[in-house]
């Protein structure tokens, strides 16, 4: 069953952007894929994992701009875009689209 918001996700966002991000996540947190599969668009990210600290948003973003070949400007990241996996897809989304 897909849940509401897995299907706004996915609305913003192509599968394959998802799965791409899913696969950042995966790799850069050290989270496992499990953890990350069941992740949907209103799953708590920064404050709420404790793999995803200060230091490792840049980690994470570095690898979002080298895997989707993209550029994100610092002024383009506030705490609203890594507040949950469905705003950090629908940035991704976006900047890739």
């Amino acid at each position: 069953m897909i849940s509401g918001g897995a299907m706004r996700v996915n609305a913003v966002a192509s599968d394959e952007t998802d799965d791409r991000l899913r696969a950042i996540l995966r790799d850069v947190l050290g989270l496992s894929a499990e953890t990350v599969a069941g992740f949907d668009a209103g799953t708590a990210l920064f404050g709420a994992l404790p793999e995803l600290d200060s230091m490792a948003v840049a980690g994470l973003l570095t690898e979002i701009e080298d895997r989707f070949g993209i550029v994100i400007d610092d002024d383009e990241i506030d705490g609203e875009v890594l507040e949950t996996y469905g705003a950090l897809l629908a940035f991704t989304a976006a900047r890739v689209g």
